[in-house]
């Protein structure tokens, strides 16, 4: 017995009886949330009588189950917001309600006592909803192992594994040792000559059966037994015959000459140009060379049996020993064929045996296994208790889009729920949408489930989506090929389990109008040719016109021509009312393209929205080699000319043509290396971005905010991937393996944009499933894949099994395509069922390849509407008959040009307001610089950006030319400056003393350095004064101490100084009273730091029982030694608040000291003071320095205010 709700009154989520095992198929459109939902508030009722259940449930009795964490959370809030509105309706004496489920409830409760405790119910559910049982079929199973674990002989704490491929990989070379290396060598031999030579290419061949237990993991198969012992035989033959080829080969080479001259072999099968090929095989054969399978069949040409002469040279046939051997070698080869499919299977069954052993001793578990595990528990000798408890647990279970099942399953919610009339399980889903057969998915599985419920089938026969031409056009097309062709959704063997069964229209009211006229449901058009064409063509030719459509409706929109009416309200068609349906990403592309040829914005949505298979990763690609490898001018060359960067060929062409202009290029990607190695990659990327111009020039193109979004997208997720790799190439290495392997982890997928929502939707039709747009187009539903016995491998089922041929025949490939072009008909139910008012669709002859005739009857399309075929030109008179009101048979329009003109919206902008000054984070970590002028931007969290800001001191005197030859000729500012500090900090790493005593390595480094930026002239200057800098002696407070006399100290030392709401006003006030009170210096603006305070010191040094602080400063003063007097410098330190550098770097080795010292610690005698060396001016009057010993009552002082008490 079956059971709709067509024409029942009350409708079926009222009568459905709540108890046994039911089976509901719901069309698309037709409601199937709306029913879960109404089903699952009838179980909170506990309403129904006869055909109630038992006893009312709450949310964490009702098990329901789906198959993506997005579709479990949308289920929650609908149930949700179910609940709480029939709370509300029954709270409400005097309420009526349109909702059908609703109003029979509220009938069937019609007294107020009742009506009361169903609102409190309702109303206690709904709020309880958070505890629902509401999981996917993976978070089901792994919570039942969990809370189970006993009955389940599980353990209590498991780790999730997301990727098996590790574990795999590690199993097929424990494979490879356990069995392989027990082969004979000549076995090995034959393994390797296949393509199976190495554990990674056993588990490639193999991954296809992983799962399938076709084979005994403890026993080899009797026909891989049997190949073993013919190998080493056959190996032997295969020796002789090599050994007999080289004793002969140079009087068979001269009879080969001579046949040629003479005409005795046949020109077909030895041709001139091939037969020298053909020797150059013998040859490797003679010397023992490996050869593949189709090497032997050229072999073959020259045994005994295989060679082929012409009359003339019957006479001249040669007697050659090895001829003869070569004919047994081969019939030999014939007879001892690897197992190839006995012998993967057994490599599958041991690996996922291995894999799982490996597993459950380190407590790990992967996707698969939550699943398998349970089955295997409820097969196991304590299932039956273990299926009680979980059915006590949850009494009723409904399992949502059913048809996406797969036997493991099925197998467990058989083993909890079946055959229990006194519990509920209800399967609801739609066959025809069974379009996942690439997951996992299973349709034979859901047929298997229809027939153990038969006689308790429901359908669901209203569609409340699509509007009513839309509905008719389904129904008319889907039942005129059912009845013109015989069942429109046969399957192999079995017929049409699930015939096609039309649905009423209950949807929308409104209608798509066009110049006037409503828009046919669904529009055909039909090209008739002589000549079929060819799939390229075919996908060009309809994205054209597809895209001439769409802009041409959209501009008829702007006119007031294309919308939606209802009643007497008009909307105007939007591009985010349209949706193309695609295969893949190359018809996405196509039509794409097309549409921006036009001026219509696009977004294209798929299941594999990595951000790393977007074009501007390998743009980025090319943008970090330039930047790691300045130095080379191809890949600086190839980064400037990256789509991302956006600069026009003839700037490239002038780049590339000035020399100077060239240079200036080169040493700005040398500053991105060094700022990548100073900060970090993203902000490096970010400078890039901007010094090109990037986000003004991609704002000016069609899809610019798409490419800068996944610009910045990309750049933030290397930032997080460099805190894991050391150095650039690493990171360089990490973005191309990932560019290869094209991962789409939820971190990688693509961000959305406001604005995509406003675009026409590009989506495959995989994604498309359970959504719905106004306007659906369909240009390239022609095109198929047919199945390919030359790619294995093959998938299709045998007696309702799941079959996987790894050496497929003919036979095998006409099962796999009748069961791709099975799930290729439900594909386009799905497809024709995203429209809500119209869907287009592009027919022509197609083929692949470059044949006359069609092929159209490979295809969905072509099989639902022309059967078993069509001539080429013929399309359009075949179809006459489905022509109706609701589908249209027309010619395609002609594609043109014409761009879709969006009126211009004026807006009226209104003052930005800016804040007086940033709001500073409550807790942040940055440097002394953060205590400079705080403006817009906090300060960065990298203190060696603090080295930037080292400029060259301007004068208030005319500047004039610095003696050439010295140090003050040596360029001016940041990169200048970072590469003083770096040769001294590099001089320190390497130890000040050894540097002097052995020059010459170190002077390489720096002339590199120098090199590098193009500053190789002054390699003399920098050799000068840097030995000059390690020698000079820094006075100090009553002693002097040079850089090579230090004995201990610490280069680049880091410190993190707890910030406890310090007022910076109150530390600017202690450091003015106690430095230099009567010299003026800027006021560091009023602020509260609270965090840390992160610093690098450029040397920590001891001397004579004290320790110091030194800091080096690139700054220049003046044209020569005389600019650089203490007075000088002591102003510019005060000028760039360098003291209340020096004063924080003191503070924290006051903190060391104290924390490394102990009760020995006295700042007076320990705390030695701060040494300020101008790299400029060491060999001027004061050695370029300045020293300075805060009095300890300051560091005193600020060690209290930054604790917090002060």
């Amino acid at each position: 017995m079956s059971h709709n709700d067509g024409c029942q009154s009350p409708p079926l989520p009222i009568t459905f009886p709540l108890h046994g095992t039911r089976l509901i198929e719901a069309s698309a459109g037709t409601g199937k949330t709306f029913t879960l939902a109404a089903l699952y508030l009838r179980l909170v009722l506990g309403h129904g009588d006869d055909r109630a259940f038992h006893r009312p449930l709450l949310p964490p009795d009702i098990l329901v189950v789906t198959f993506t964490e997005a579709a479990t959370e949308e289920l929650r809030e609908r149930i949700r917001d179910r609940l709480a509105d029939a709370a509300r309706t029954f709270a409400d004496p005097d309420a009526t309600a349109s909702d059908p489920v609703l109003s029979q409830l509220l009938a069937d409760y019609a007294e107020p006592q009742a009506r009361k405790q169903c609102a409190q119910r309702l109303d206690a559910a709904a709020q309880w909803m958070d505890e629902a049982a509401i999981y996917t079929i993976h978070g089901f199973c792994n919570r039942m192992l969990k809370q189970h674990a006993f009955d389940s002989g599980s353990l209590f704490s498991l780790e999730l594994q997301e990727d098996a491929s590790d574990d795999q990989l590690q199993a097929a070379r424990d494979y490879w040792r356990n069995i392989i290396n027990r082969f004979p060598v000549s076995a090995a031999n034959q393994l390797q000559s296949e393509g199976l030579g190495n554990p990674d290419a056993l588990l490639k061949q193999a991954r296809p059966l992983l799962g399938l237990k076709e084979a005994d993991p403890a026993n080899l198969p009797d026909s891989v037994k049997e190949w073993l012992t013919q190998t080493d035989p056959q190996a032997e033959l295969d020796r002789l015959a090599r050994q007999q080829l080289a004793e002969a080969l140079p009087d068979f080479l001269h009879w080969v000459r001579d046949a040629q001259e003479n005409k005795w072999l046949n020109g077909n099968s030895y041709r001139a140009k091939s037969v020298p090929g053909m020797l150059k095989l013998l040859k490797r054969y003679a010397k023992g060379e490996g050869l593949r399978d189709k090497d032997y069949a050229v072999l073959f040409k020259f045994s005994e049996d295989g060679l082929k002469l012409t009359k003339a040279g019957q006479d001249h046939r040669p007697d050659f020993l090895f001829c003869k051997t070569l004919d047994r070698v081969l019939m030999g080869r014939e007879n001892t064929r690897l197992p190839r499919t006995d012998l993967l299977a057994h490599v599958a069954a041991w690996i996922d045996r291995r894999v799982d052993q490996v597993r459950r001793q380190t407590a790990t578990l992967g996707f698969d296994d939550m699943l398998t595990r349970l089955r295997d528990a409820l097969e196991g000798s304590n299932g039956e208790r273990l299926a009680a408890v979980i059915r006590e647990q949850f009494p009723v279970a409904l399992i949502d889009e059913f048809q996406d099942t797969d036997p493991v399953q099925y197998g467990i919610f058989s083993a909890l729920y079946g055959n229990q009339p006194e519990i509920g399980w209800f399967m609801i889903g739609d066959p025809k949408q069974a379009i996942y057969a690439f997951r996992g998915a299973d349709v034979f599985t859901y047929l298997k489930a229809r027939t153990a419920t038969e006689g308790n089938h429901y359908t669901l026969k209203k569609n409340f989506r699509s509007a009513h031409a839309m509905v008719s056009a389904v129904n008319e097309l889907f039942t005129y090929s059912d009845q013109t062709f015989g069942d429109v959704f046969r399957m192999a063997k079995t017929g049409s389990p699930f015939p096609f069964d039309p649905v009423e229209a209950q949807g929308r009211k409104e209608q798509l109008e066009v110049d006037g006229q409503v828009k046919a449901g669904i529009t055909l058009w039909v090209e008739d040719r002589d000549r079929a064409i060819s799939a390229g063509q075919y996908r060009q030719q309809q994205a054209d016109r597809c895209a001439t459509e769409i802009a041409h409706l959209l501009n008829g929109a702007e006119k007031g021509d294309t919308g939606f009416r209802k009643d007497e309200q008009f909307r105007p068609l939007q591009p985010n009312d349209i949706a193309i349906l695609v295969r893949d990403r190359t018809e996405a592309k196509a039509i794409r393209d097309a549409l921006m040829e036009r001026a219509v914005r696009s977004v294209y949505l798929s299941d594999q929205d990595s951000v790393f298979a977007q074009p501007e990763a390998i743009d980025l690609l090319l943008i970090l080699h330039a930047c790691a490898n300045p130095e080379s001018d191809s890949k600086v060359r190839s980064a400037l000319a990256s789509a991302s960067l956006d600069i026009a060929y003839t700037e490239l062409d002038a780049i590339n043509q000035d020399e100077v202009r060239w240079e200036r290029m080169v040493e700005q990607f040398h500053g991105y290396r060094h700022q990548w190695q100073q900060q970090g990659v993203l902000p490096m990327l970010r400078s890039l971005l901007m010094d090109f111009h990037v986000p003004v020039r991609l704002s000016q193109s069609l899809d610019g905010e798409r490419a800068l979004t996944n610009l910045l997208h990309l750049s933030e997720l290397l930032q997080q991937m460099a805190t894991q790799l050391d150095g650039e190439q690493a990171l360089i290495r990490y973005l191309e393996e990932t560019l290869e392997q094209q991962s789409n982890s939820s971190k990688e997928s693509i961000l959305r944009l406001e604005s995509d929502d406003d675009r026409v939707k590009v989506i495959t039709i995989h994604k498309s499933k359970g959504l719905e747009y106004p306007l659906v187009y369909l240009p390239f539903i022609c095109s198929f894949r047919p199945a390919d016995k030359s790619k294995p491998p093959l998938r299709f089922h045998d007696d309702d099994r799941l079959h996987v041929s790894l050496e497929p025949d003919a036979e095998d490939e006409r099962k796999a395509d009748e069961e791709r072009l099975a799930e290729d008909m439900r594909l386009l139910y799905v497809a024709l069922t995203r429209a809500c008012h119209t869907c287009t669709l592009g027919i022509a002859p197609y083929v692949k390849g470059n044949g006359k005739t069609n092929q159209l009857e490979k295809s969905a399309i072509g099989r639902l509407l022309f059967g078993d075929g069509v001539e080429n030109e013929k399309l359009t008179e075949t179809l006459r008959p489905v022509i109706s009101d609701s589908v249209s048979v027309i010619a395609p329009p002609q594609s043109n040009d014409l761009p879709y003109q969006p009126a211009t919206r004026k807006l009226t902008l209104k003052p930005v307001q800016v804040p007086p000054r940033h709001q500073r984070q409550p807790w942040w970590i940055a440097s002394y610089s953060a205590l400079k002028q705080v403006q817009e931007t906090l300060a960065p969290a990298d203190p060696r950006s603090d080295q930037l800001a080292e400029q060259p001191d301007q004068d208030s005197m005319p500047e004039q030319e610095p003696l050439a030859g010295s140090i003050h000729a040596f360029p001016r500012g940041a990169a200048p400056g970072t590469l003083l500090h770096d040769v001294l900090e590099q001089a320190a790493n390497q130890d000040f003393v050894a540097t002097l005593a052995s020059p010459a390595p170190f002077e390489q480094v720096v002339a590199e350095k120098l090199q590098a930026r193009g500053w190789q002239d002054h390699a003399a200057v920098i050799e000068d004064w840097w030995k000059t800098a390690l020698q000079t002696p820094l006075p100090l407070a009553a002693d002097q101490v040079a850089l090579s006399e230090m004995a201990t100290y610490v280069a680049e030392m880091e410190f993190m100084l707890p910030a406890n709401q310090v007022s910076v006003a109150s530390l600017d006030q202690a450091i003015r009273d106690a430095i230099h009170p009567d010299l003026p210096r800027p006021r560091l603006e009023a602020d509260t730091l609270n965090g840390m305070l992160k610093g690098f010191i450029d040397l920590v040094f001891e001397h004579r029982g004290k320790y110091y602080v030194l800091d080096y400063k690139s700054n220049w003063l003046g044209v020569d030694d005389t600019a650089y007097t203490t007075d000088a410098m002591t102003r510019a330190i005060l000028d760039k608040r360098y003291e209340v550098q020096y004063v924080l770097y003191l503070l924290a080795l006051h903190r060391l000291l104290k924390n490394r010292l102990g009760e020995d610690y006295n700042p007076n005698q320990h705390l030695g003071g701060a040494v300020y060396v101008f790299l400029r001016g060491m060999q001027g009057p004061a050695a370029g320095t300045v020293f300075d010993r805060p009095a300890t009552e300051l560091i005193e002082r600020l060690d209290a205010m930054f604790g917090g008490e002060g």
